[in-house]
């Protein structure tokens, strides 16, 4: 598995661990690095924090694109899991051009389908490609 899935990985099992400790993001960040000290390579960790920096530091933004483009589904409503891959990837939209939108939406896929339920996959992938479409991201 390559650097950047590992830090995708990563970056979703911090933002989940926020999501349930609903405790200070900078804090819940410090102690999930000391817990996951040695994933966190000399080769992950900047992307990682990247990731979860930008989308706590953006999550007003990212949430909502997801409100705007989830038909039918409530924030609080979606699998933690899901919403999270997404609010990567909405970040990797707004804030990283050097990735190809369509390199994002199949990272995020295959990762809800790894860690999200049986219709995670087709579910992130739908709102993700109706952002991509409708934003003009290419």
């Amino acid at each position: 598995m390559g650097e950047r899935r590992q830090a995708r990985e990563l970056a979703l099992q911090a933002l989940f661990f926020f999501d349930m400790d609903k405790s200070d993001p900078d804090q819940s960040l410090i102690v999930f690095c000391a817990n996951n000290e040695e994933k966190l390579t000399d080769g992950i960790r900047p992307f990682f924090l990247d990731l979860v920096k930008g989308v706590t530091e953006n999550s007003s933004q990212i949430d909502d694109f997801l409100n705007k483009y989830s038909k039918n589904w409530k924030i609080s409503r979606m699998p933690v899991v899901d919403r999270n891959i997404m609010r990567i990837a909405i970040f990797e939209f707004l804030k990283r051009s050097d990735i190809p939108p369509s390199v994002t939406i199949n990272e995020a896929v295959e990762i809800g389908k790894k860690y999200g339920t049986r219709d995670s996959g087709s579910f992130i992938n739908g709102v993700l490609d109706r952002i991509k479409s409708l934003e003009g991201y290419k």
